[in-house]
């Protein structure tokens, strides 16, 4: 018997003609309605100009800033480490802060792109590209410190598990053995979905090149790519497939550079809240750093139609979300400190609130839990300028985090009768400095030779190529 409720198969359609899908209009992704041909040429003719004279002076002094690590690292290795500001108690200094740190703005690249590539988020479009090659810069300056901090480099390669006749077997144990598996495996697979991700772009710039050379060049790396159907059908298998692979790496990454700390058993450190703490905070200064690079390139290339007001809204977003995130782990760790009323634990969180490093936490806190929260007023989001200037700050309030984890914890020991102060010696900030000049002339040769945005995903976003589906 027919019951006398209409099936949901009769609902349906009178719902859907309440709230037509058309009436909620999305924000484009290109404004200004543009051709494909625009995009190609906008795109391809930063790679094609004549090399413009502020990236002369940008390269020359990132270049000098570069030299300062390149001197630091000679003069360390020819002394030793105790040129560094390393003493009893705190033998963990500014060099695994900044690897902490590095790694930390690696992680917006991979999570931009594979996590959001999965969640089918279309905005990652116009700055996927940039932010894969920052996070491999990014590894490239975080590697240099472990090594470095091993004091002895030819010892380095102990760190692998070499099977040699001195039977000198690598511990296992040891969250630092992790870090290299984790670390070399997050940059082999970022550097994979960066490649793969260039070559339909790559054969772009070879199919438009005037001269032999770059014809050459940039055909060798395109690898005699055509865009057939049956390539692209591949290509996308192929792309998936390393976004899968490389979701799971965002979280693992920082979760294991988390366990350095997070296995010890000193007070402040050994807590299980370290994983999706710093997890968080890795894709809050990651995001940070996207903006940081993205928003001057913007302005200088005139790509506003390309990085519209709505990525800048998502990745504000973000920010603001991943900083709240770290706001609540700040306050969930002293919770936890006076809740478990092991005296030990709270005076960690006592002493690194009002004790000698009081002004690293303070700065900590201003710039990651306070600055970010600016973001819930469109009007700020809005404001390039200003969303230049905070995602700075949380870049500062990164670094601070890791230092005040880090330092203060191993200047108050068990023991009063050894308690110290941590300060850098001149070859630390020089080392430091220096990685800043590293990255970014690694990321001034990007922009200069490769295509900066993903061409071919950007045109699939763009209104005619949905008129097109449609």
């Amino acid at each position: 018997m027919a019951s006398a409720h209409p099936s949901t198969s009769e609902v349906k359609p009178a719902i859907l003609a309440e709230v037509d899908p058309v009436d909620i209009p999305r924000p484009a992704l290109v404004d200004n309605n543009r051709s494909f041909t625009w995009i190609t040429d906008k795109i391809c003719g930063i790679v094609e100009e004549k090399t413009p004279t502020w990236w002369w002076v940008c390269f020359v002094i990132s270049c000098a800033t570069a030299s300062f690590t390149i001197f630091g690292l000679v003069y360390l290795v020819a002394t030793g480490t105790g040129v560094w500001g390393l003493a009893n108690p705190a033998n963990w200094g500014w060099a695994i802060v900044n690897f902490v740190f590095w790694i930390g703005i690696g992680h917006a690249g991979t999570l931009i792109s594979a996590i959001l590539c999965l969640l089918r988020q279309k905005w990652r479009t116009s700055i996927n590209r940039a932010a894969e090659a920052m996070t491999i810069f990014a590894v490239v300056c975080a590697a240099i410190f472990p090594v470095f901090h091993v004091g002895r480099v030819w010892m380095a390669w102990f760190l692998f598990p070499i099977p040699n006749a001195n039977a000198i077997w690598p511990n296992f144990r040891s969250a630092l053995l992790w870090d290299v598996f984790a670390v070399s495996t997050y940059g082999t697979v970022s550097v994979l979905f960066w490649y793969v991700g260039l070559i339909p772009d790559l054969a772009s710039v070879r199919d438009r090149a005037k001269n032999k050379i770059r014809q050459i060049l940039y055909g060798i790396f395109a690898m005699g790519w055509r865009g057939s159907n049956r390539q692209w059908s591949n290509y996308e298998m192929c792309y998936l497939i390393l976004a899968g692979l490389s979701t799971p790496l965002v979280l693992s990454v920082h979760t294991i550079v988390s366990f350095d700390f997070a296995i010890s058993l000193l007070p402040g450190w050994h807590t299980t809240i370290f994983p999706p703490y710093f997890v968080a905070g890795a894709i809050f200064s990651g995001f940070g750093m996207v903006l940081t690079l993205m928003l001057p390139l913007r302005a200088i290339y005139g790509l506003d139609d390309l990085i519209t007001q709505y990525h800048i809204d998502c990745m504000t977003k973000i920010i603001l979300a991943t900083g709240t995130m770290v706001g609540y782990a700040y306050g969930m760790e002293f919770f936890i400190a006076a809740y478990g009323a092991n005296d030990f634990e709270i005076f960690a969180f006592v002493n690194r609130a009002f004790g000698n490093f009081a002004w690293a936490y303070w700065i900590m806190i201003s710039c990651n839990v306070i600055s970010p929260q600016l973001f819930w007023f469109k009007k700020v989001r809005e404001n390039t300028a200003l969303v230049w200037i905070i995602t700075i700050f949380v870049n500062i309030g990164m670094w601070f985090e890791r230092f005040v984890i880090a330092v203060t914890t191993l200047t108050r020991d068990f023991l009063p009768s050894s308690w110290g102060y941590y300060s850098p010696t001149i070859i630390d900030i020089f080392t430091y400095v220096g990685t800043f000049g590293v990255f970014s002339v690694l990321f001034l040769l990007f922009i200069r030779f490769l295509p900066l945005m993903a061409m071919a995903e950007i045109k699939a976003v763009t209104p005619q190529a949905d008129a097109h589906h449609h």
